[in-house]
């Protein structure tokens, strides 16, 4: 169906589609104060009110428009008219995230006031006019609203608790997946990739072994990760991106000792191969002390403990 233009709207139709913008809004402050109850309380309630605020715009226009056209409001939306911009149904992701939630608000209350500017200059009538003009006005100000907002719900209690269920849900959608992935791959790879190496003396067979391993493990654990759950009841995000985080990690902790093995060198690609484990093993020791709140030393040892066993495993296998 062809859109209309801008310019081709009358004013009647112009009036619906303020209300229809102001509707979707308020809608969408609405499913945004949801989707952040559970986290964010306070912040939810900051869009609880701006909801109230666009309904409360909505029925001034509604007021005007029975005034001047009658009962009937056409269907006029958007999307049925050129020069507006789609939007992404961010507010039905759950969980929602803060930046997400007030980027796409940003959008929104531009692209409303845009509106607002340019059909003060489609209409003559002076109420509607007047009426255009401090809507606009009003959403010019919604800035400082959701200052005053802020001010008035987000105490420097509420923050501290906000930013703790935000590293929470961090932690939950992209280091825990991310961690999983790293520690299978730079773990699980080491037994083939040392048993080939061993096994051949020939640094080019443990590459190719250990590239397969390494790619093979990603997309594994990619897929495992991304149809364990979809996050709707467990809060751990969109599955496409945390099978995304857990199969680039998993091959990358593989891959971490597997390139060294394309120095000619058996010996040399061997030795750097090691101290590469070493630090894949360093670096899961400090993500799990500084994100999983385990003692650094524990850490240390449990991790180093299991990569030294599959290790150990590989060179026996691979000497045999």
């Amino acid at each position: 169906m062809a859109k209309k233009n801008f310019k081709d709207l009358t004013e009647r139709e112009i009036l619906a589609l303020a209300i229809q913008l102001e509707e979707e809004d308020s809608r969408v402050y609405a499913d945004f104060a949801d989707g952040l109850k559970e986290n964010y309380p306070s912040t939810a309630q900051i869009f609880i009110e701006m909801q109230a605020e666009e309904s409360r715009h909505r029925q001034r226009l509604i007021d005007l428009y029975q005034q001047r056209f009658g009962d009937h409001i056409p269907l006029i939306r958007a999307q049925d008219v050129k020069g507006f911009v789609e939007r992404k149904p961010v507010w039905l992701v759950r969980p929602l995230g803060l930046a997400t939630v007030r980027r796409q608000v940003e959008v929104m209350e531009g692209e409303t006031l845009r509106f607002y500017e340019r059909a003060m200059a489609r209409v003559s009538d002076p109420s509607t006019r007047k009426l255009l003009g401090d809507l606009a006005e009003v959403e010019r100000q919604h800035e400082d609203f959701a200052v005053t907002l802020e001010e008035k719900h987000l105490t420097p209690e509420t923050v501290s608790s906000e930013e703790r269920s935000q590293r929470r849900l961090f932690v939950l959608q992209i280091i825990q997946p991310g961690l999983a992935g790293l520690m299978d791959g730079s773990v699980s790879t080491l037994a083939p990739i040392f048993a080939a190496a061993f096994a051949t003396r020939m640094p080019r067979d443990a590459f190719l072994v250990g590239l397969a391993a390494s790619l093979g493990a990603g997309i594994s654990m990619a897929f495992a990760e991304a149809l364990s759950d979809d996050g709707s009841l467990t809060g751990r995000g969109r599955p496409l991106i945390r099978g995304t985080v857990t199969g680039l990690m998993t091959a990358a902790g593989g891959l971490g000792h597997t390139l060294p093995f394309l120095i000619s060198s058996f010996n040399l690609a061997f030795g750097i191969a090691v101290a590469v484990v070493a630090v894949e093993l360093a670096i899961i020791s400090y993500v799990r002390h500084r994100y999983m709140d385990t003692p650094l030393l524990s850490s240390t040892m449990q991790v180093i403990v299991g990569g030294v066993a599959v290790f150990i495993v590989g060179i026996l296998i691979g000497s045999s």
